[in-house]
Formats: structure tokens, C-alpha cells, sequence
């Protein structure tokens, strides 16, 4: 599998992994469109979304355009730990080209507020 990431996990910039059968431009059009709406995707209780949250740790991409998500929640205790998963996947199979997507619920490593992104500190008035 040959690896389209950051060589480190930046704030809100999960690792991207994507067969050598994709080729770039439509990478670059799944990728966007994949992020797009994991930005529509948001905790009930936090003002920002999931993917500028850091929440989203991993998107992997195979040939057949299937994705296999990696999130994670502000704590493991949230009321919509049940529900999120669920919303992400609606919201990520509505990409055109995502063949299915399946979303794992994961909590190593734990999440804290560095994966968050400026715009999501901004929001939450954290700094």
C-alpha cells in the first residue's frame, strides 16, 4: 500500500491510505470530497466538526473505492458514541466514487485537545 500522508499526525489531519490503482487527480477528488463531509459531521454538545475536532484518525482508500475510518471521541463516555459512527458513514457514502465505507470507533491513541485545528479552538474559544 503506498502511504499519502504527512509524515506526522498534524492537529485535525488524519493519515490518508490509498492504493497505487487510485490515480492523483481522483485522490484528490475523493480526498476533498471525504473531508467535506466528515465537516458536516458534529458532536451535539461541541460547536465544530468532528474532522476539524481531530476526531478523525484514520481514512484508508482501496482500489475498489471502499474507506475504513478510524475516530475517536472527545471521551469515551459521550451520549452519541452510539450514533456518531453511523453519521459519518452516511455522511462519507454520499461522496460520488466511495464504493462503501465502514467506521471503527477507536480509542488509542486517546484524544486530546492538541488534534484540534485552529478553527475548532476559535470556535470553542480555547487557547
Amino acid at each position: 500500500m503506498n502511504q499519502h500522508a504527512e509524515a506526522e499526525i498534524q492537529p485535525n489531519r488524519p493519515a490518508f491510505a490509498v492504493k497505487d490503482a487510485i490515480s492523483p487527480e481522483e485522490l484528490d477528488r475523493l480526498t476533498d470530497g471525504i473531508i467535506a463531509a466528515l465537516k458536516t459531521v458534529f458532536d451535539p454538545e461541541i460547536p465544530a466538526d468532528i474532522y476539524e475536532l481531530g476526531l478523525i484518525y484514520r481514512v484508508d482508500i482501496d482500489e475498489s473505492r471502499f474507506v475504513n475510518i478510524d475516530m475517536t471521541l472527545t471521551a469515551p463516555g459521550c451520549p452519541v458514541a452510539g450514533e456518531m459512527p453511523v453519521w459519518v458513514q452516511n455522511a462519507v457514502a454520499a461522496v460520488p466514487g466511495v464504493a462503501g465505507v465502514e467506521v471503527a470507533m477507536v480509542f488509542d491513541p486517546p484524544w486530546d485537545q492538541s488534534r484540534m485545528s485552529e478553527e475548532a479552538r476559535i470556535a470553542l474559544d480555547m487557547w
